[in-house]
């Protein structure tokens, strides 16, 4: 049910300063000045690229009836209402998640973060739930989905008034559960505020996103803050695999438990097998073939079957549908040849999932060459593209070194700064190819059958960013041409 009035929606928020009423009725609430209308709220947010408080004007030439500002304008207009507070971003979210109705209140709203796994797991638990007979929403990287709908996805976790919208739908559709990715980025720029959780999930931690962060201690702040702010009714579910997992739980207020394959658990599994059509393992001593390959997807998995535990379900009954589960687009998705060459698609674009792709494959592999083609994204983290090269490197027969998302850096640039990590025994087996259609079709002909060529970096990505427009590009489809031709 919308929250439309002004003085409702800010009960009890601290305010510095209130020019005109807020005993007034609003539209909608606006972060973007583009899209407000006729009697709407418009929160000037202070971003990393913009502020918002240069739209003020353009806001209220838009229609809107109220500002929400750290700063109030110096020229002020009679007929608006200027709210003044400390920080407009971090209580956004809680306003949005009043005018929706609370719509995180009326779900069992499951977050999950880290470096690696965020989509998987949160894509499983959607599986998984929808299969065992219930209406669930998804909020991820690769899609969000609103019971039976479905819509692209523009950020790992939405900001925050498309998140709530998104929330509130659910709860429309009938849905009762809800898995979401919870990125770094949204905690520290409080796009989570507002969100009541049920429960939450830690994966990992490794090298990504210090060009946000500056430095790992920064990161995994940002991390913890998601577990610091959750409520004791709730339950905090860590890799305990990962030593990060216990920082996660110092100072939660939540019920705390956690999962691992390599350490003392309350949710083990054990590896008993793998081919490269699945892995037979072990979870709380009971005999499962799933189709997912690495040790990687076994904690992946082991954290859905730790969250559909906590969240009551029966037992065996997931067990059974865990062993249904299909694996994610773009994730180890494997393409064969009529000739026997087997190509992988992975979206691993941080050294750690790289290094995890590549273990997984040279213990399968036999006698089998390992072809690398890989790149890293521009106007991101630098330090870890020499990592990523020198991690390909060791791993591979060969490495093709090309471009990924360069966004508005010269490939050229992106491609000397990864050569920069291969040894320079390695210098003879990579190859740089910066077109990244001939660097994938280039590997899939050198590939000989039984070779396998991991293609790195993409994964479920449709799209090159180049200079601020999106190309479509899809490395599976490049792959099936070159098979099928």
């Amino acid at each position: 049910m919308i929250v439309n009035k002004l003085n409702i929606l800010f009960q009890g928020i601290s305010t510095e300063q209130i020019i005109g009423s807020v005993d007034i009725t609003i539209n909608s609430v606006q972060q973007d000045s583009r899209n407000v209308t006729k009697n709407d709220l418009f929160f000037a947010i202070s971003g990393v690229e913009s502020d918002g408080h240069s739209y003020i004007d353009k806001a209220i030439n838009n229609g809107a009836i109220a500002i929400v500002c750290n700063i109030c304008p110096k020229s002020i207009n009679s007929d608006v209402t200027y709210i003044v507070v400390a920080d407009t971003s971090s209580i956004l979210g809680v306003i949005a998640s009043r005018y929706y109705g609370n719509p995180s209140e009326q779900l069992k709203l499951i977050g999950v973060t880290g470096t690696n796994g965020k989509t998987t797991i949160t894509t499983l638990l959607h599986q998984l739930v929808t299969n065992l007979g219930n209406k669930v929403g998804l909020l991820s990287t690769v899609v969000n989905k609103i019971g039976s709908r479905q819509e692209n996805s523009t950020h790992t976790t939405p900001e925050p008034i498309i998140l709530n919208k998104y929330l509130a739908e659910m709860v429309e559709e009938g849905c009762s559960y809800c898995f979401m990715e919870v990125s770094s980025h949204s905690i520290v720029q409080n796009r989570i505020n507002g969100l009541t959780f049920c429960g939450g999930v830690f994966t990992n931690l490794s090298h990504d996103h210090l060009d946000y962060h500056k430095t790992f201690a920064e990161y995994l702040k940002a991390k913890k803050l998601f577990f610091d702010n959750l409520p004791s009714n709730a339950f905090a579910l860590v890799n305990s695999d990962d030593k990060n997992g216990s920082v996660m739980l110092q100072n939660c207020k939540a019920k705390k438990y956690n999962f691992g394959i390599r350490t003392l658990a309350d949710y083990n599994a054990k590896i008993i097998e793998t081919h490269f059509d699945g892995t037979n393992v072990l979870i709380e001593n009971n005999d499962l073939w799933i189709q997912f390959l690495g040790d990687f997807n076994v904690s992946n998995i082991l954290a859905v079957y730790g969250v559909a535990n906590l969240l009551g379900f029966d037992k065996y009954e997931t067990l059974t549908a865990i062993s249904l589960l299909r694996p994610v687009d773009g994730r180890f998705q494997t393409i064969k040849s009529s000739t026997g060459v087997l190509a992988i698609i992975d979206y691993a674009h941080t050294p750690d999932a790289l290094e995890n792709v590549l273990k997984t494959i040279s213990e399968l592999k036999d006698q089998a060459n390992v072809i690398t083609v890989v790149g890293a994204g521009g106007n991101r983290d630098k330090i870890k593209r020499p990592v990523m090269a020198k991690i390909a490197a060791n791993y591979s027969s060969l490495v093709i070194l090309t471009s990924d998302n360069p966004r508005f850096e010269e490939p050229s640039e992106i491609l000397k700064d990864m050569e920069k990590g291969i040894p320079t025994e390695k210098l003879n087996i990579v190859l740089v190819i910066e077109d990244r259609k001939q660097a994938i079709r280039t590997a899939c002909m050198m590939a000989k059958p039984g070779d396998i060529v991991l293609i790195a970096g993409k994964g479920h990505e449709t799209y090159q960013e180049i200079k601020g427009t999106r190309f479509h590009f899809d490395d599976k489809e490049v792959v099936n041409n070159f098979f099928n031709k």
